[in-house]
């Protein structure tokens, strides 16, 4: 059996992970429980060439573990009104250990004032995986969406809350895990890399 190692060490995330990779024949571990703990320094200037970065680390701190596919993913949020804020930082908007409640009010202030239809915001989810002979391919998730006036909702994790879907009437932290995984950014990318892993592991 496979082994998939998900560079992360976010909970939530791996919940989502797990729920949509369920199907592939392999055994879904975050970077923890493969026992791998590895200062990765995300200097790209896109989610893409960061997503690959982060891959290529954990790849390298495998050792000889036959069959591993090493996955990571960068993701965040973009916001039109702030000219793609806070992007590729949106992990390390206003530092990496300021909660999101924090966050999310900031972002809700600053676009204060500013009607409707000019909140437009999307998330953006690259996913890279290094395969066991090195090969490396990247997926991409898009999920368009606007800014809430407030947080709502309690499923989702990080900037979740204040991003509302028109279509849904809901912000994707007001869906459910299954809602979510179907319509998300990261489901969306993961579903995409998930078709290109199983052609392989078939193969």
């Amino acid at each position: 059996m496979y082994q998939i190692i998900f560079a992360t060490g976010n909970a939530g995330k791996m919940k989502e992970v797990r729920e949509i990779l369920a199907d592939l024949p392999a055994q879904v571990l975050s970077m923890k429980e493969a026992g791998i703990d590895t200062d990765i320094v995300e200097d790209g200037t896109s989610f893409e060439e960061n997503a690959v970065i982060k891959a290529r680390a954990v790849a390298g701190a495998l050792g000889e573990r036959e069959k591993a596919v090493v996955l990571a993913d960068d993701s965040g949020l973009e916001i039109d009104w702030l000219d793609g804020e806070p992007g590729i930082y949106s992990a390390r908007y206003m530092g990496e250990d300021t909660s999101y409640r924090i966050k999310n009010a900031n972002l809700i202030a600053r676009l204060d004032g500013v009607p409707p239809e000019k909140r437009t915001a999307r998330f953006v989810c690259a996913i890279a995986a290094v395969l066991p002979d090195g090969e490396v391919l990247t997926t991409r998730g898009v999920i368009e969406g606007k800014i809430g006036y407030e947080e709502r909702g309690a499923n989702g994790f990080g900037y979740d809350p204040i991003f509302y879907l028109p279509d849904m009437s809901r912000t994707t932290a007001e869906l459910t895990p299954a809602e979510k995984n179907a319509v998300s950014h990261r489901g969306n990318a993961l579903m995409a890399m998930k078709k290109e892993l199983s052609e392989r592991m078939q193969g």
